[in-house]
């Protein structure tokens, strides 16, 4: 998931991110590179695997311009330092250090300083680790997973996001439809079905978050789906807390759940076994899954919309803003609209 408060500072914001941008801007915090590096997937942003000479490997992210503040992103840092200090497998960023002899000049920010200002761009690095996607087939790992979620949670809860965001209707789903129709990327002939099916679900959406009621937030990881959580054998850790928020724990559990209506409950009994060893979970956040899903689905649309002219977004997603596009996700709409407004369509089994 990605948010935006501002579009992108540039179309092509990582134009002159060059390998060797990269290799100077490693060397200028000592860092120093033996020339291989492998950019890995990711839109949002940029990011490498870089081997350094000491035989270590480390992972640079540099940010997309205009995404984040300074503020947004040093709040990321610390939360991710504070669970790994609390020996919660996050990946946390590695503390930099200029060094005076590089060809790049950089300034520092952060105690300690982990985010990093060349000329053209911000970065950060951490150590890399490595894993493999968990079983959602297996209780035992899902078991696992819920516990840790339940670590992050507890830790989260001892303090809010000063600078970073709060997960609401209005941020993930209304904020999107208005970019959407102002942007002019959904066809005309498409615009009226998809406008309607969107409005119904935004309402039935903020319908669900007002039968919850007042919720407990939290500092969440924000976009806890399968990629991001890897698996080795000694349990998972956590990557990436780009997208870290404040909002209710569901948030973090949703995304974990895949297949029909008993393997949700079953997937759900299972990551809240081990969640609720850590942290207490309050039982009316189910009742948001499905609008939550929704918001999602919404807010993807205008992500790949906002993103659409950087070169990097037609060539993954060449089936974007067509008209069979536009019409599949008013059909998946309307499924969402009838799973929200059916009573008890995710619960837990006990």
């Amino acid at each position: 998931m990605s948010i935006d408060r501002e579009p992108s500072a540039s179309l092509t914001p990582f134009s002159g991110l060059t390998p060797d941008a990269v290799l100077d801007s490693l060397d200028a915090v000592g860092l120093r590179g033996d020339g291989r590096l492998l950019q890995l997937n990711s839109y949002e942003n940029r990011v490498f695997q870089v081997f350094l000479e000491d035989g270590s490997v480390v992972v640079p992210k540099f940010y997309r311009p205009g995404r984040w503040s300074d503020e947004q992103i040093l709040e990321e840092h610390a939360f991710a330092t504070e669970l790994a200090q609390a020996e919660v497998p996050v990946v946390a960023p590695l503390a930099l250090v200029c060094d005076s002899d590089a060809r790049m000049a950089i300034e520092l920010s952060g105690h300690p300083p982990t985010l990093a200002r060349s000329p053209a761009h911000r970065f950060a690095v951490s150590p890399r680790r490595a894993g493999r996607a968990p079983s959602l087939e297996s209780m035992e790992q899902l078991e696992w997973i819920g516990r840790f979620i339940g670590r992050i949670h507890a830790v989260g809860s001892r303090q809010p996001f000063l600078h970073r965001l709060t997960l609401s209707v209005d941020l993930l789903g209304r904020s999107s439809r208005d970019w959407l129709l102002q942007s002019g990327m959904v066809p005309p002939d498409a615009e009226p079905g998809w406008l309607g099916v969107v409005d119904d679900c935004l309402l039935a959406a903020a319908e669900a978050f007002d039968r919850a009621g007042t919720l407990q937030h939290v500092r969440l990881h924000g976009d806890c789906h399968l990629n991001n959580v890897l698996w080795t054998d000694a349990g998972p850790h956590f990557v990436d807390l780009d997208d870290a928020m404040n909002g209710p724990a569901i948030q973090d559990l949703w995304m974990l759940l895949s297949g029909d209506k008993a393997s949700y409950r079953h997937q759900i009994d299972a990551l809240l076994r081990g969640y609720e060893t850590m942290m207490n979970f309050d039982d009316r956040e189910l009742g948001l899954i499905e609008a939550l899903r929704t918001l999602r689905l919404i807010h993807h649309s205008a992500w790949l919309a906002r993103r659409w002219d950087d070169p990097a977004f037609p060539a993954a997603f060449p089936w974007f803003g067509q008209a069979a596009y536009w019409q599949q996700q008013t059909q998946v709409l309307r499924e969402q609209l009838n799973a929200m407004r059916t009573p008890g369509y995710i619960q837990t089994s006990s």
